[in-house]
């Protein structure tokens, strides 16, 4: 999988909404780290061979762009960005571990619990983030940096779960689900709109810490920071303007919504 291919199916995600407003320095190494975040979970979620197999093999390409060479054309294309701005080895594995948790864990029984899966799944890419910005020794950033990336994980279980149903994958806590009386997961019902409403409400208060981002990094490069989580929020309007229903097709804020969202970011 080459890494142009990997990018544009990187592109309707929420994480990148913030990459244009980067300095033009930082840009490619913002897209390579997230390329290669874009590849392992295609490696977990769409690869049609043995997944734990394949993920094993990312780890040791890993491995080797740290020590050595990597040979494929992700980890190589990455691999500048890492030496560049000596990020840690730790981001990267765990993203890997949090595929393989997908293969081998379909629910989840408490918020606690999906919460420790988002801190591989989703925290890490905030983090590698915050190394090229050389600010991983800020532990407030940090702190900042993990809840705006879990509510933005949250975010797309929301939009998400009819696909991950085929998966055979649950994201909502099941203590959630039977707060709100375990409503079917396949079809639009009230209960379920409750329910989704009540993540939506959790993810909102984590996206806040954009904030916090967006003050303590400062400037344009604050400002685009925190367009990630502004990013997370559109598209929690999206939702909501769907009444919830995230069967007829993926709720997500328009184009034009997004370059709304920039445009009052520049202006701040």
């Amino acid at each position: 999988m080459e890494v142009a291919e990997v990018a544009a199916r990187a592109a309707g995600e929420n994480f990148p909404v913030g990459s244009v407003l980067f300095p033009r320095a930082l840009r490619s190494h913002v897209r390579a780290l997230y390329c290669y975040a874009r590849f392992v979970d295609e490696l977990g979620d769409a690869y049609e061979g043995d997944r734990l197999a394949a993920l094993d093999e990312v780890e040791s390409q890993v491995a080797l762009m740290f020590e050595d060479e990597p040979v494929w054309p992700v980890l190589r294309n990455v691999q500048p960005t890492v030496r560049e701005f000596d990020l840690p080895r730790e981001p990267f594995l765990r993203l890997i571990e949090a595929n393989r948790l997908d293969q081998q864990k379909h629910e989840y029984a408490t918020w606690d619990e999906l919460q420790h899966y988002c801190t591989r799944s989703a925290d890490p890419c905030g983090r590698l983030v915050l190394g090229v910005l050389r600010r991983l020794d800020d532990a407030e950033l940090v702190a900042a940096s993990d809840s705006v990336c879990t509510g933005l994980q949250l975010v797309n279980f929301l939009q998400d779960v009819p696909r991950d149903l085929e998966l055979d994958r649950v994201y909502l806590p099941r203590e959630d689900r039977e707060r709100f009386g375990s409503p079917p997961l396949d079809r639009p019902g009230d209960e379920l709109r409750s329910l989704l409403r009540f993540e939506a409400e959790r993810a909102a208060t984590l996206l806040r810490a954009g904030d916090v981002l967006r003050a303590r990094i400062g400037g344009r490069l604050g400002r685009a920071v925190g367009l990630f989580a502004r990013g997370g929020l559109a598209a929690l309007d999206a939702l909501e303007d769907a009444n919830w229903d995230v069967f007829t097709q993926r709720p997500k804020p328009s184009r034009a919504r997004l370059a709304r969202e920039a445009a009052i970011v520049l202006i701040r």
